[in-house]
């Protein structure tokens, strides 16, 4: 949730069409740790109460009644109580229909929640009014071993800006939570206050507010969050004390704020631990995920000085640190995929975005960095550091699609350590540049040039005229850009050669420059897998982009 900055994401003022990009030489420092996942589950599964034989279950049902014995043809009608009764361990079936309850499980342990077989339940959050500060459909506190699987989330609604509506909400002192196949969407915060950032919702949050107990272990797994209205927050969020969890093959489209977000540095955690280790999303990882349509025009949090600010990224990394962002699918948002720290004493560090396919963005394909460094054209605030990130073997196309002159990547103020490689950067717009800077970033005394090299750029209008930014200073032409900087020395300039792009196809073609053609490169930084899953190397090298051509065996 935003708590106080007027814009979220890259710096949207006219100046920067001075754009440059660089980056640094990032020093190998971890970064991830194993992300756990629960006991005795497949990965993206939790283990409490899988079903297996000997499950204590208990039946619910629409045509259920208070009292009621909980089995297949005497079932409960309320959700909660069904609950209680599993509160030690078990699985709570729900027959199909329609419920108008919020479910709530507080302090249990080894419970599922789930349709009974296939059948279609949806949870109608319609005739319900959510109360003051964050409610949800379904609330996960204090509990362990919990999965939530397959319901169908709906309508859960409010004009109030008191009032937080949430699909799914977990906090408290949490462990081994799965939240699997659910469907969130057509719900929100509609109230219509322009530029009021007391406007919030949220599809699934993970709120890790306790400074001494960490919500652990978290799956977010094949869920699709969709057509919400989110004010100034997110559809996905882990906030705070949140570690080791895992955000994996979800689908999230047409919401009008961002899709996914690992949070730090905000008031989650108060006092003396709110800046602290303790108060970020940490050690995780956002992988084969598709994000489509995350767009902020329109939402009324976002109406500044006269005008819409298209702030909404794909995926946002916003005071994280110790995250993997990998073989996701960013497809037509604002931004596509950012690693940044809106809180003046925050940071994102520890990043490693690799292997994602980023088209068709509004504004920038990839940034990092704060948004502004004080001065009044960015804002007048101050925003935080983005150190020791890595940007390796994405492939990044035709991401300006506002033609305002920004460039395909984003490097902004406070940025060190930073290394850009192996990447496909293909700028359709005439006059585009590749890699963008800010204005006055020479003058920062905690930005240093970002190390690039190993990568494949194509531009409209041919090398002479591609448009390259390093620390303030922006460089018209290919081998001007390189003389000058130093930047780049085993990158190429050529086509690259992808299938559809247009279609968003950007696999490689046969005879692409970008096969065979990447600098060596460890798999701890990079997976051992593309962006199909298939192996990261299948000839003598590996291919730039995130792509790796399928050879004839």
């Amino acid at each position: 949730m935003n708590t106080g900055s007027r814009s979220r994401g890259v710096a949207r003022s006219a100046t920067v069409a001075a754009v440059t990009v660089a980056l640094t030489c990032l020093l190998a420092t971890c970064l991830v740790g194993a992300v756990r996942v629960p006991a005795g589950a497949t990965a993206g599964e939790g283990a409490a109460g899988s079903g297996s034989v000997g499950a204590h279950r208990v039946f619910v049902s629409p045509d259920g009644h208070v009292g009621a014995a909980g089995t297949r043809h005497d079932p409960l009608a309320s959700v909660n109580e069904a609950v209680d009764r599993v509160a030690g361990g078990g699985v709570v079936l729900l027959r199909g229909g329609t419920y108008a309850q919020r479910v709530m499980l507080r302090g249990v342990h080894e419970v599922t929640v789930r349709p009974f077989q296939h059948e279609q339940v949806i949870l109608d959050g319609g005739p319900l009014t959510p109360g003051p500060d964050r409610s949800a459909m379904v609330t996960i506190v204090n509990s362990s071993q919990v999965a939530v699987r397959d319901l169908d989330i709906r309508r859960y609604g409010t004009t109030s800006k008191r009032a937080v509506p949430i699909g799914i909400y977990v906090h408290g002192a949490s462990s081994h939570v799965s939240l699997v196949g659910n469907h969130v969407h057509s719900m929100g915060n509609y109230n219509g206050t322009l530029g009021s950032f007391d406007i919030n919702a949220h599809g699934i949050a993970v709120y890790g507010d306790r400074a001494h107990h960490p919500i652990t272990d978290v799956v977010i797994h094949r869920n699709e969050v969709d057509h919400l209205a989110l004010g100034a927050s997110e559809s996905v969020v882990v906030n705070g004390n949140v570690k080791h969890w895992r955000i994996t093959h979800n689908r999230i489209h047409d919401n009008n704020n961002i899709g996914i977000d690992a949070i730090g540095f905000e008031p989650t955690l108060s006092g003396a631990a709110r800046y602290t280790r303790a108060n970020r999303a940490r050690d995780g990882v956002i992988a084969d995920n598709v994000i489509r349509n995350i767009i902020s025009r329109g939402n009324p949090a976002y109406y500044e000085d006269g005008g819409w600010c298209d702030c909404a990224d794909g995926i946002y990394i916003d005071g994280g640190t110790g995250i993997r962002v990998e073989r996701n699918r960013v497809i037509g948002n604002d931004i596509g995929i950012e690693v940044a720290a809106e809180n003046a004493r925050g940071s994102a560090d520890h990043v490693v975005v690799a292997d994602n396919f980023i088209t068709r963005s509004g504004y920038v394909g990839i940034a990092t960095g704060g948004y502004c460094d004080g001065a009044d054209d960015c804002g007048g605030v101050e925003t935080g550091r983005a150190f020791a990130n890595r940007f390796l073997h994405n492939t990044v196309y035709s991401n300006n699609r506002f033609a305002d002159g920004s460039p395909e990547v984003l490097v902004q103020y406070h940025v060190t350590r930073t290394v850009i490689r192996g990447n496909i950067v293909r700028a359709t717009g005439p006059g585009q540049p590749l890699v963008g800077t800010v204005p006055r970033a020479q003058h920062d005394a905690s930005s240093s040039a970002p190390h690039l090299d190993g990568n494949l750029y194509f531009s409209a209008g041919g090398p002479a005229r591609a448009s390259f930014g390093v620390l303030g200073a922006t460089y018209t032409g290919w081998q001007a850009y390189r003389t000058a900087t130093g930047q780049d020395v085993h990158s190429r300039y050529a086509a690259p050669r992808l299938h559809h792009p247009a279609r968003g196809d950007l696999h490689l073609r046969a005879g692409s420059p970008a096969v065979d053609a990447g600098l060596p490169v460890s798999a701890r930084w990079v997976g051992h897998r593309d962006i199909d899953g298939q192996p990261r190397l299948q000839g003598p090298r590996i291919d730039i982009g995130a792509d790796e051509r399928a050879r004839a065996r």
